[in-house]
C-alpha cells in the first residue's frame, strides 16, 4: 500500500525525500521505500518522522 499521506505531508512541508532523510537520520531510499509501501518502519522511525513534518501517527500511518 502506497503511503500517499505521508508524500502529502513531506511535500507540503516542501521537503525532499533526501531532506527528510537526513532530519530523521536515515537513507533517502528508506523514505522512498516506506512511502511505496515497500518497507514497514520501527515505531521509533515513526515518530520521528511524524515530529518532523508536525503529523500525528494516526495522520500518516494509520490505514482505514
Amino acid at each position: 500500500m502506497v503511503n500517499e499521506k505521508l508524500k502529502a505531508a513531506r511535500l507540503q512541508m516542501g521537503l525532499s525525500q533526501a531532506d527528510l532523510a537526513k532530519l530523521v537520520n536515515v537513507a533517502r531510499q528508506t523514505i522512498n521505500m516506506i512511502e511505496n509501501g515497500d518497507y514497514n518502519p520501527t515505531l521509533s522511525l515513526c515518530i520521528k518522522i511524524c515530529k518532523v513534518l508536525n503529523k500525528t501517527l494516526d495522520e500518516l500511518f494509520w490505514r482505514v
